[in-house]
Parts: C-alpha cells; sequence; structure tokens
C-alpha cells in the first residue's frame, strides 16, 4: 500500500460524504470498564474503509466522535509482535488506571480541556491496557507533530547499523556529506556545524524574518540540498562551539540530507524499507517537505501501536525481536541528557529526557513528543511505556507522575 501521499481536501469531502466513516464496534467498553459500556468481541474500533494515505491532520477533523470510549484491560493479540498482557495480573492497579481512564475519556468533561483519543500502557513488555476516545481508532495513524523528528533520529541510526555511517562520524560536519553546496557562499562557521551537533538542536543556524519570508514565497529554492544550502547561507554568522540550544526545523532537515545523501535509493525508501519495514509497521504516512525529502521537524503519521513499538525499541536498547536495528550505542546517547534545553527539559537525539517528580518520588522519563498531543514515554525503572495521542490541549504530561505512574509501585515492583 502506498501510504505517502494525502487526499486532496475535495476527495477528502467525497470520502465522508461516500462512505458515511464505517465504523467497527463504535465505543463499546469490552470489559465494561466504563460509561456502562456493554460487552462486544473485544475489537477496537476501527475506520473500515481506511487507506493510510488519506490521513492528515485536517483530515483528522473529520473524524466524528465514538459514542462511548472503547478501553480493554486485555488487549487483543493483533499479530503485530506487540506481546499483551492483563491490566493487574501483569502489573498494574487496575482500579487507579480505570478510575484515570474514565476520566480523560467523558466527554463533556467541565473538569478537563485535553481531548485523548488514544491511552496505551506496556509495563514489562507487555500491552495491558488500551483506550480509544473521541477521534481515535486503533487503526487510524495520528498525524505526528515534533515526535517526527525522532524518528529521523532513529532513521539515521539505522543507517550507522547498516555501516553507511560510523558513530565515530557523528563528529564530522555535516557539509561533509552533501557535495552539491557551494561552500563559497556559507557563513562563517557553517563548515564546522557536525552532525552531533544538529542531533542535538545545536546548530546555531539563525534567519531573520525576511529571509524565511523570501523562502515561503518561492519554495523552489529550497529543492533538494538547495535546503541546507539556504540555511547554512542566509544564517546569521555561526559562532564556535559550545553554541546555545536552538529548537528549529534546520537540524532534523540537515539529518534527513545527510540520510538522503549515504544510504542507497533514497531516505524515504530506506525509512520505509529498513526502519518502519523492520518494525512491522506498514500503515504510516510521511508527507513531502520542499526539498522532496521526508519531512523531519513534522509531518509524519502513526497508529497508537505503532507509536508502542518505537517505546519498545528504546527499552530493548535498539533490538527488535532479537535482531539489533538501531546501535545501542546510538540509542543511549539519543535518549540520554546529552544538554539541557530549558528548565527541566534535557535533550538528546531529538529525544527529551526530564525527571518527573510526584511529592517526594522521582521518575526518570524518557520522552519522545509532539505538539497537540502526541507522545511516547518509557520510563526505565518502571519498565514502563505510555503512549498517548490528542487534539488539542493535552495534560498528559502533568497527569502521568501522579495519575499512571504509581499504579505501578516502584520501579516496576508489581
Amino acid at each position: 500500500m502506498n501510504v505517502r501521499r494525502y487526499l486532496t481536501p475535495l476527495s477528502v469531502l467525497i470520502l465522508v460524504i461516500g462512505s458515511s466513516w464505517s465504523i467497527a464496534n463504535d465505543g463499546a467498553a469490552n470489559d465494561g470498564a466504563a460509561n456502562d459500556g456493554t460487552a462486544n468481541d473485544g475489537t477496537a474500533p476501527e475506520v473500515t474503509d481506511l487507506n493510510a494515505k488519506d490521513v492528515s491532520m485536517q483530515w483528522e477533523k473529520n473524524i466524528p466522535y465514538l459514542q462511548k470510549p472503547y478501553f480493554s484491560t486485555q488487549p487483543q493479540d493483533m499479530n503485530d509482535d506487540i506481546p499483551v498482557g492483563t491490566l493487574g495480573l501483569d502489573g498494574g492497579d487496575r482500579e487507579l488506571i480505570l478510575a484515570f481512564a474514565n476520566e480523560v475519556a467523558k466527554e463533556p468533561n467541565k473538569d478537563r480541556k485535553d481531548k485523548t483519543d488514544s491511552l496505551l500502557i506496556s509495563h514489562k513488555g507487555k500491552l495491558i491496557f488500551e483506550l480509544y476516545s473521541r477521534r481515535g481508532r486503533q487503526n487510524v495513524p495520528h498525524f505526528q507533530m515534533s515526535i517526527t523528528k525522532s524518528y529521523t533520529a532513529f532513521a539515521l541510526g539505522r543507517a550507522i547499523q547498516l555501516g553507511y555511517l560510523k558513530m565515530e562520524d557523528l563528529g564530522n560536519p555535516v557539509i561533509d556529506y552533501l557535495k552539491d553546496l557551494d561552500r563559497s557562499r556559507l557563513v562563517e562557521g557553517a563548515d564546522k556545524v557536525t552532525l552531533e551537533e544538529a542531533l542535538n538542536m545545536h546548530s546555531g543556524v539563525k534567519l531573520v524574518r525576511e529571509k524565511i519570508m523570501k523562502y515561503r514565497e518561492h519554495p523552489e529554492l529550497l529543492e533538494g540540498q538547495k535546503q541546507i544550502q539556504a540555511y547554512f547561507e542566509d544564517s546569521q554568522p555561526i559562532p564556535p562551539a559550545p553554541r546555545e540550544f536552538g529548537y528549529k526545523a534546520a537540524d532534523p532537515a540537515m539529518i534527513m540530507q545527510v540520510l538522503e545523501a549515504v544510504v542507497p535509493g533514497s531516505a524515504e525508501k530506506f525509512i520505509r524499507k529498513e526502519l518502519m519495514g523492520k518494525l512491522g509497521i506498514t500503515e504510516y504516512a510521511w508527507q513531502k517537505d520542499t526539498s522532496g525529502l521526508p519531512k523531519s521537524a513534522a509531518g509524519s503519521s502513526f497508529r497508537s501501536r505503532d507509536m508502542l513499538k518505537i517505546g519498545m525499541l528504546i527499552r530493548d536498547k535498539g533490538k527488535w525481536k532479537g535482531e539489533q536495528i538501531i546501535p545501542q550505542a546510538f540509542i543511549q546517547r539519543a535518549i540520554s541528557p546529552v544538554s539541557n534545553a530549558y528548565g527541566a527539559n534535557d535533550y538528546g537525539y531529538f529525544c527529551w529526557h526530564r525527571i518527573l517528580k510526584n511529592g517526594e518520588q522521582e521518575y526518570p522519563s524518557i520522552e519522545l513528543r509532539g505538539a497537540l498531543g502526541q507522545f511516547t514515554f518509557v520510563f526505565p525503572e518502571q519498565d514502563l511505556i505510555v503512549v498517548a495521542t490528542a487534539h488539542g490541549v493535552m495534560s498528559m504530561l502533568k497527569d502521568i507522575p501522579v495519575r499512571i505512574i504509581p499504579a505501578f509501585g516502584k520501579q516496576g515492583e508489581q
């Protein structure tokens, strides 16, 4: 299935009118856990006529809310290489989790402004809780904002595992891999920006507003490696390292361009075959950037269960089904607090690292985060993975240390 393109607004309208949104198991809570949900066959709600290439942020707005939220404390084995278990029996306080799930899924809820669409919890390697509410569907990829940066980093890690780069190459200048650049026109310091600095948001690239507007009006100036030419040519002079943390689209774009330059074929095909394909992730979408490459700062779409697979890859130190997909050294560096971004937020390779707190309790947290609510959290001490998606405001960042982690005791003791 081709999942790289999206429907036009007209074809979205035709789809909505023509299909009347065929939905299976529209919101029954399969274990009677919430809203007096009636029993069903245990399958989560789906859009039955979905083609993953149809999905975009705008497309998602047309998905009707489920009539009732779907809860499962014993998720179904979907033959997708995700082990499943039972909440309570395989860890976690069932009543605490269900009480929280009822709260976030309630609609309308005057006490909460967030709009949670899905919530998945994996403990000790088993998926033990699954929730879909509002626009959430088990088979619908959710549009991903900045969490796309994390996937871009892992794609580069996959290239290292296959020998197209080495770990020590991360200390090399980005421009060494981009042969189409006109070095004579680059600003001072551009030749010193390394791959690792880009992965850690320390390139130092800064564009003034008039330069940005020029490229918005003439996107053809950003095709291919001209995208990086523009960043390095029109940036203010780049100071020597160490530079300040700067969260911007330029840095992941550099990594995607290097990936395109070093792997056989294209970055898009490499990601599809060698990263997502290895994880059994096939129903996803990834928009093209103005450069013609996959977008790297935001623009992918993944199902909640597939987001969990990325969390499992982190948990298992880059291994999937016993095979080393990404070097352990790269994964460790990616999820480590390489530098401080701001406040309590540390940063690795396009991944966040924080210490969450609940009273005197502290929980080291590895976080893949996207604006408006796409999160994959990995808590090593609790052997816990939490995946959440939402539209609009989401307070899950504050809820997890108070409402979810305490249900699993200390350091995975349950």
